[in-house]
């Protein structure tokens, strides 16, 4: 959960979620679309059915126990280099590398590597390999990630009382903020996209389930077009789930991705009670709908429309 997002908008979630399942077991027994529903709102959804699939894979491979080695931890859904290490280490005291955002700021700036990220990466590894000691190499993973966290931090580090200082190449020269190396940031283009709410007279809303594969797999929409920079708005609603009598609203909805900014327009319609949903669609209660698993940009576009989506 704390994979690009705050500790301050996890906390509930995470109490939430840990009440809910419990145990490995509970969370491989639950159906992914539960788990989707309590995950809304965090945002990179891919984590939620990860973290599903990986329970899963955890108690129909060993037993409901998480093996003991990066590579076994490895082979589960969801968890790369840095996550099987840092259970390896953390948690069954293998003398194990985990190098997260923070630990690679500590090491680049120790030994001052001017290779630029990514390509900077397996110097960075080799070079914290060095370090790991053999005895209570957990503690040592969590205090390497909890001085970048707390003292090494990207602007303004607290060099004055870093334990490394005597150490710390890049100290020495007085340009640690410079550190780690990285190219400059190419912003994502811009991209547009319309949204259809189509809400029934008997107090339902139209919606469907997206692919469970790709960016936002597996969660409730509202009827959408695809999202592209070269976007006609002319031709939308040939895109429209059903005919009706479409009013488009006022404005935008702007959300923005990690690798591109959405402007989303918004159309309404109203059909009769009792229309039916078209292939691959379902009606949800209105009164319902803030209990799917809207991600974030859905909960805006049905705010815009004037539907209530709070948790």
């Amino acid at each position: 959960m704390l994979q690009q997002t705050t500790v301050k908008a996890v906390a509930p979630y995470y109490l939430r979620f840990l009440e809910r399942w419990p145990s490995v077991r509970k969370l491989a027994a639950a159906p992914l679309d539960d788990v989707l529903k309590a995950w809304a709102g965090l945002g990179y959804y891919a984590r939620a059915r990860n973290l599903h699939a990986c329970a899963r894979a955890v108690v129909g491979r060993h037993g409901g126990r998480f093996p003991e080695s990066e590579e076994e931890l490895r082979a589960l859904p969801g968890i790369g280099a840095y996550t099987a290490a840092a259970i390896a280490a953390i948690a069954f005291g293998r003398r194990a590398v985990a190098i997260d955002g923070n630990v690679e700021r500590v090491i680049a700036r120790l030994y001052a590597i001017e290779t630029e990220l990514p390509a900077a990466k397996p110097e960075i590894r080799r070079r914290a390999e060095t370090l790991v000691p053999a005895r209570r190499p957990g503690d040592f993973a969590q205090a390497l990630m909890d001085l970048g966290a707390t003292l090494c931090t990207p602007k303004r580090p607290a060099c004055a009382i870093c334990p490394c200082t005597n150490a710390c190449a890049a100290r020495s020269r007085g340009d640690a903020e410079t550190f780690p190396r990285k190219p400059p940031k190419v912003a994502g283009k811009l991209r547009h996209g319309a949204s259809f709410v189509v809400t029934r007279a008997d107090g339902q809303v139209l919606v469907r389930t997206r692919p469970s594969r790709g960016l936002l797999g597996g969660m409730t929409e509202l009827p959408s077009t695809a999202w592209t920079p070269s976007f006609d708005e002319r031709l939308v609603l040939a895109q429209a789930p059903l005919r009706a009598k479409w009013r488009r609203l006022p404005g935008v909805v702007e959300h923005s991705f990690t690798h591109f900014p959405l402007q989303q327009v918004v159309y309404v319609a109203r059909v009769r009670a009792r229309s039916r949903a078209p292939a691959g669609m379902r009606w949800v209660s209105i009164a319902e709908l803030a209990g799917e698993a809207l991600p974030n940009i859905m909960r805006k576009v049905a705010a815009h429309a004037g539907l209530d989506v709070r948790i």
